[in-house]
C-alpha cells in the first residue's frame, strides 16, 4: 500500500526516534511510505482550546497532503481520534463532512494498522520486564487495548507484567494539566506508583503526551524505570 505517515508534533520535536521506528515497521512490511515534508500539527490543541477555524484550516492542509495515500498511520492514538473521528464535526457543509468522514476512514493508530489492517511478524529480541499504560483516547475512542499488548507479546524475551489500574488516566490530559495542575499531579503520582509497583524496568505506551507526562514525574520522584514508545521495542537498533 501507499503510507502516509502523520509523524505528529511530539514525535518530531521532542521524540525523533518514535517517527523513525515507525517509519521503519512500515518499509519492513513492504509499503510505500510517503511522508509529506510539509505537515505540521493536525489541529487538536486548537480543537481543544475552541479554535474551530484554525483547527478547520490545519484540517484542510492536512487532508490535501495526504490525499493520494491508501492509509494513513500514526503513532498516536489522541492525534489518531482527531483524524479519525472529528474532523467532519469542523464542517458545516454534508459535502466536506463526507469528505472527512471519508479520509478518517484511512487513518490507522500504529498499533491498529500492525494488527487489523496489515499484519507483520515481529522478530526483535529484548530481555525486558515491561508494563503498558493505556493512553484514554486510543483506548475510550478507539479501542485501542489489546493491539499493542500483541504486537509486544511476539518479542522475544519481553516479559508484560500489568500494572494495577493500567487504563486510568496518567494525569496529562493535554491542556487538563495546564489548567489543574495540582490535580494532574496527584492523578500522576497514583500512576507512577502502580508503575512501580509493578516491578517493571520500563513502561511502555502509544501516546508521547502521556509517555512525557509520566516520564517527568518518574524522574522527580528518583525512579530508574525507563519510559518507550511502543514503536521503539519493536524494531531493531532501538533502544
Amino acid at each position: 500500500m501507499r503510507v502516509g505517515l502523520f509523524v505528529t508534533c511530539l514525535a518530531d520535536l521532542n521524540r525523533p526516534s518514535v517517527a523513525l521506528a515507525t517509519l521503519k515497521l512500515l518499509e519492513q512490511g513492504g509499503h510505500e511510505v510517503v511522508v509529506p515534508a510539509q505537515q505540521t500539527c493536525c489541529g487538536q490543541p486548537a480543537l481543544n482550546g475552541g479554535h474551530r477555524a484554525l483547527a478547520r484550516q490545519l484540517a484542510q492542509k492536512l487532508m490535501a497532503e495526504f490525499a493520494d495515500c491508501d492509509c494513513v498511520v500514526l503513532p498516536s492514538g489522541s492525534c489518531a481520534v482527531t483524524l479519525r473521528l472529528h474532523y467532519a464535526e469542523l464542517f458545516e457543509q454534508a459535502e466536506e463532512q463526507a469528505r472527512a468522514r471519508q479520509f478518517g476512514s484511512r487513518v490507522y493508530e500504529l498499533s491498529q494498522f500492525l494488527t487489523e489492517v496489515a499484519p507483520q511478524p515481529v522478530t526483535v529480541q529484548r530481555a525486558l520486564r515491561i508494563t503498558y499504560h493505556d493512553s484514554c483516547s486510543g483506548l475510550r475512542e478507539l479501542g485501542i487495548q489489546q493491539q499493542p499488548r500483541a504486537l509486544l507479546q511476539q518479542v522475544a524475551g519481553l516479559e508484560l507484567q500489568e500494572m494495577h489500574e493500567a487504563d486510568q488516566c496518567c494525569g496529562f490530559g493535554g491542556t487538563f494539566a495546564l489548567k489543574y495542575g495540582e490535580l494532574s499531579c496527584k492523578i500522576t503520582d497514583r500512576k507512577c506508583s502502580n508503575i512501580e509497583a509493578s516491578g517493571a524496568d520500563m513502561v511502555v505506551g502509544g501516546d508521547l503526551g502521556c509517555l512525557m507526562n509520566m516520564e517527568g514525574r518518574l524522574r522527580a520522584r528518583g525512579s530508574r524505570v525507563q519510559v518507550r514508545h511502543f514503536a521503539e521495542l519493536l524494531v531493531d537498533g532501538e533502544d
